[in-house]
């Protein structure tokens, strides 16, 4: 630092500095610098820089002992990353003062190596470098979180399969609808998040191209060879334009977009809980690990954790708008904004993955209220379609039912009774085709019993929706293999 408070070439200057007589001001770079955003991809950038060696070593551009030694300099940093020390038991970390992870490890790998840590950049720009890194590491993280989802799935699967009788009023408008059970709504949360994971991996097909050799923005005219770099990377592909290449982020875009949904999901089901852990429903009553009280009154339990997740939505939404705002104005190709893009992702990311594992263990410790929900059932006159479809099958046009139903829903609530409730003579006047058997036929576990259709709640339907479900995590689910991301990830939350 000069006494003028500017950085000098003497200590680890931009990547770009020559053109300058001197370094920027201390405030121009902190305000600039990007590290503590992007040094959670300090492992990508590594497996990169490597690959990158590699390719220039092929194509004749470094010699073979250049590129052992830009190896096993890479491979040293990598390991006293993710141990904290160097070879010689120094604390070692991230350098903050660094204007981003690039510029911080290519400095640490020329003190290391020297010379030839200065071709590592060979062909190269940061502007592919960044977008390889965080299409990588994107990677990684659509990964991670599809295991937390599939996670999420399997538990309330498991619920689910110990419920396929247990009934539940259905709602619409908040109103009493129709008898379901607590497994085919438990299935309905699930089948929100199977459609989350498909996007995901849908999303996996747009990401899984490599963008490295596209340069600042017009390739290099230097021999590189992108598909060899892509291959070894192990990409599918390469990215088909280089300037759309360097300003494209998308990739950030459509998985923000994946990411609000998955969001939003949560938050239903967070809405649902609140509700049912209300003295008026009863129906559910988190664990006290999930459960926080109050300040001033000794008596409750509040479901402040799905309050939070419901809440967080909110946070998820802004970051998602900050990146389409950020992107919306750009011309081609790549320009400064962008590098606003990581922030409002991770925090975008970071919110979710956390607000999956917790739902998922908040509604794992769960205890379901089955008297209450089944008792729930008994009001709200819940079984007047079956009324309705009782005379269909005996021949009367649906929209005729639907009207000699809607008249016994009326008298019953001017006798203060359910339809179950009513005498017999009731029935007969509204309809010869009434038979007693019409009492058997309108119990809550008959309602149900009876829509055995595909996605409905009998207790088949229910078990075939399961077994569907299994097979969709065994089909999904992704390899275990631990990376140097998964520590890279623990060690960055410890740091940062």
């Amino acid at each position: 630092m000069s006494k003028h408070g500017t950085i000098t070439k003497d200590n680890h200057a931009a990547l770009w500095h020559g053109r300058f007589k001197e370094g920027p001001d201390a405030d121009a770079v902190k305000f600039e610098t990007s590290i503590k955003d992007d040094m959670r991809m300090a492992m990508v950038d590594i497996e990169g820089s490597i690959a990158h060696a590699k390719m220039l070593s092929h194509q004749k551009l470094i010699s073979k002992t250049e590129e052992k030694q830009i190896i096993d300099g890479l491979l040293s940093i990598k390991t006293d990353l993710l141990r904290g020390t160097d070879s010689k038991g120094k604390a070692f970390t991230v350098d903050f003062s660094a204007e981003d992870i690039h510029s911080f490890i290519e400095a640490t790998l020329t003190d290391r190596v020297g010379e030839a840590g200065k071709k590592v950049h060979t062909g190269r720009s940061r502007n592919d470098q960044i977008a390889l890194d965080e299409r990588l590491y994107l990677k990684h993280q659509i990964t991670a979180l599809k295991k937390e989802l599939l996670l999420l799935i399997k538990t309330l699967c498991s619920i689910a399969g110990k419920n396929t009788q247990t009934l539940i009023p259905g709602f619409t408008h908040m109103q009493h609808a129709q008898p379901v059970t607590l497994a085919q709504h438990l299935c309905a949360w699930a089948q929100a998040y199977v459609r989350d994971v498909q996007r995901l991996t849908d999303a996996v097909k747009r990401v899984d191209l490599s963008p490295i050799g596209c340069g600042a923005l017009a390739t290099s005219g230097l021999p590189l060879n992108r598909e060899y770099e892509a291959g070894l990377l192990g990409f599918g592909g390469v990215t088909a334009n280089s300037l759309d290449t360097v300003s494209d982020r998308d990739y950030y875009l459509e998985v923000a977009s994946d990411l609000s949904l998955i969001q939003m999901h949560l938050s239903r089901s967070c809405e649902e809980i609140v509700l049912w852990s209300t003295t008026e429903f009863g129906f559910i009553e988190m664990s006290e690990k999930w459960s926080t009280g109050s300040s001033i009154m000794p008596q409750k339990k509040n479901p402040d954790f799905a309050e939070l997740i419901r809440g967080k939505a909110g946070r998820v939404y802004g970051d998602m708008v900050a990146l389409f705002t950020m992107m919306k104005g750009l011309p081609l190709s790549y320009d400064r904004d962008m590098q606003e893009d990581k922030s409002s992702f991770f925090d975008a990311y970071d919110t979710v993955i956390s607000s999956v594992r917790i739902f998922t263990q908040m509604v794992k410790t769960a205890t379901w209220n089955k008297k209450k929900m089944a008792q729930a059932c008994n009001g709200g006159y819940l079984n007047a379609t079956d009324v309705a479809d009782y005379l269909v099958r005996k021949g009367l046009p649906f929209r005729t039912a639907h009207g000699v139903s809607a008249g016994l829903v009326r008298i019953a609530i001017e006798k203060n009774c359910a339809l179950e409730e009513l005498d017999f003579e009731e029935y007969k006047k509204a309809s010869a085709l009434f038979k007693k058997d019409i009492f058997e036929l309108i119990t809550p576990q008959k309602c149900v019993e009876i829509r055995k259709l595909t996605g409905g709640p009998a207790s088949s339907a229910v078990e075939k929706q399961l077994d569907a479900l299994y097979v969709f995590i065994k089909d999904n689910t992704p390899s275990s293999k631990k990376s140097d991301s998964d520590e890279w990830d623990k060690i960055f939350e410890q740091i940062s």
